[in-house]
């Protein structure tokens, strides 16, 4: 039998039924019990699956509702109760026009988080639909924070609110925001004759009396959610746009939006900040962020650049899949390249765009499969769509891309499959001996996912080589297109015997 693992093998048979599975996965259990192992390791072994009832704790989650008239400092305040930066801000009223989402947590209770346009009275067009959307919040919350700018005091609109809220039946917790010192607290205790019960003395912007509020609303707020399944987990799947300038990342999202949302010139570099939209594709909604091309690395662009490519990261960070779009007129360039392996870094799912393809002539075609079996060798499990950003070609073959990159992203592998799969792989082609010595594989278990990634306990080092091996085996057992995989190994030693 070979020492080095070839790609020509398979393993010698399709797995057996779960019962056997569940059997192997007993018995390596047992035989772990003679190593050395961490309390990490225990509690990783026992802690599997643990997040697999996310989504119906998620929906059980009770859900408060953030309302009050244009400008009072309701994304502030959600924000400050988050202790991120997620709700969008600014001086201007009315920035926040639709119901949004967000997951909070206070005192070690989960709750959802709702953020809603300005309340007004006699509304008409656009802030009509942002006062229904701010009614329809408060019927499908558990709770509501009614915020209140405490430096104005009751107004019409306010009193408005109040009747609203006190038809509703739902418990109110009244946020006097703005208080920034003891002599607006005076003006926030006015604030009793709208009979919704205390004032709570509030400055979002820096966080004085947060506590206070969040400790009144755990009061009220019930343990499970009344309206469960109102708010769809983690809203619209997030799709970010990236890639080196000038590829057509605000070309593509203004065909899929169907109109002209963000500015394009064929001057690199038109985009500079991250411009979120929400599109319905393939009858889904879908949140995409055009992103500032990354240009250099970080440390060598200045001024904008400098802080577009910060800002690309970011739109990483919030995003679950990345397309990375690339032009197929140019080759593929080291830019190109560096932008697949940021993505792969930040453990993001991805489809690759290859952008102007109906501009291709058969000679430039050919040489494009070349370069791309040459320089993205390292992501052959990426999903790739030719498309043109220009005239919509094959734009109905992205949103399958990206199901299937985050069906990948969001998978996981049966503990006792994974050993039973790692058992017939390992019989087939064992570790190398090297100095005498043979590694086993002792246990293995998916410690997460999106990314999914992989714990293996094994009784010696193993080599980067067969860790690519058992990666592509992986791959080619359970699929994992369009999304990295983490492999990482805990050698531990036997138990010493007395």
């Amino acid at each position: 039998m070979s020492d080095h693992p070839s790609d020509d093998v398979t393993p010698s048979g399709p797995l057996d039924e779960t019962g056997h599975d569940e059997s192997v996965e007993t018995a390596l259990r047992v035989g772990l019990e003679d190593f050395e192992l961490s309390e990490e390791d225990q509690a990783l072994l026992s802690g599997e699956g643990a997040n697999l009832d996310g989504e119906a704790e998620g929906e059980a989650r009770p859900v408060v509702a953030v309302v009050g008239r244009p400008n009072v400092g309701k994304s502030t305040l959600v924000n400050r109760v988050l202790g991120r930066r997620e709700a969008v801000v600014e001086d201007v009223p009315g920035v926040t026009r639709d119901r949004v989402a967000y997951d909070a947590e206070w005192s070690g209770r989960r709750f959802t988080l709702v953020d809603t346009g300005g309340w007004e009275v006699d509304a008409t067009g656009i802030h009509l639909r942002v006062a229904e959307q701010a009614e329809v919040a408060v019927e499908l919350a558990d709770a509501v924070m009614f915020v209140v700018d405490a430096t104005v005091g009751a107004t019409d609109t306010d009193d408005a609110v109040v009747k609203l809220l006190r038809r509703s039946g739902k418990p109110v917790i009244l946020v006097a925001n703005k208080v920034d010192d003891q002599r607006t607290e005076a003006e926030a205790a006015m604030l009793w004759s709208f009979g919704l019960g205390e004032p709570y003395p509030v400055s979002a912007l820096h966080g004085r009396g947060s506590g206070d509020v969040l400790d009144a609303l755990m009061a009220v707020l019930p343990e499970r959610s009344g309206v469960g399944g109102a708010y769809a987990r983690g809203g619209p799947r997030r799709v970010a746009l990236v890639g080196r300038p000038n590829v057509g990342k605000s070309s593509l999202l203004n065909k899929l939006a169907g109109e002209d949302r963000v500015v394009v010139d064929n001057v690199a570099g038109t985009t500079r900040d991250p411009v979120d939209e929400f599109i319905e594709l393939g009858g889904k909604t879908w949140r995409f962020v055009d992103t500032a091309g990354i240009r250099r690395r970080v440390h060598l662009t200045r001024g904008a650049d400098f802080y577009a490519s910060l800002r690309t990261q970011t739109a990483l960070e919030k995003a679950e899949v990345a397309v990375v779009l690339i032009d197929a007129e140019d080759s593929i360039a080291e830019q190109d390249i560096r932008v697949i392996q940021q993505v792969i870094d930040s453990g993001r799912a991805v489809v690759l765009a290859f952008n102007k393809w109906d501009l291709l002539d058969e000679e430039r075609r050919y040489y494009l499969e070349r370069e791309i079996e040459r320089e993205l060798v390292q992501v052959p499990w990426a999903p790739r769509v030719n498309i043109s950003a220009l005239t919509g070609r094959h734009m109905d073959r992205l949103v399958p891309s990206l199901e299937t990159a985050l069906d990948s992203w969001d998978q996981r592998v049966p503990t006792g499959r994974l050993n039973a799969f790692f058992g017939e792989i390992v019989a087939a082609h064992p570790h190398p001996v090297r100095s005498g010595k043979q590694p086993r594989i002792l246990f293995a278990t998916q410690a997460s996912t999106r990314p999914p990634r992989f714990v293996i306990f094994a009784s010696g080092f193993i080599e980067a080589g067969y860790r690519r091996f058992l990666e592509r085996r992986l791959r080619e057992e359970f699929g994992f297109e369009g999304t990295p995989i983490e492999l990482s190994v805990r050698v531990r030693e036997k138990r010493r015997r007395n």
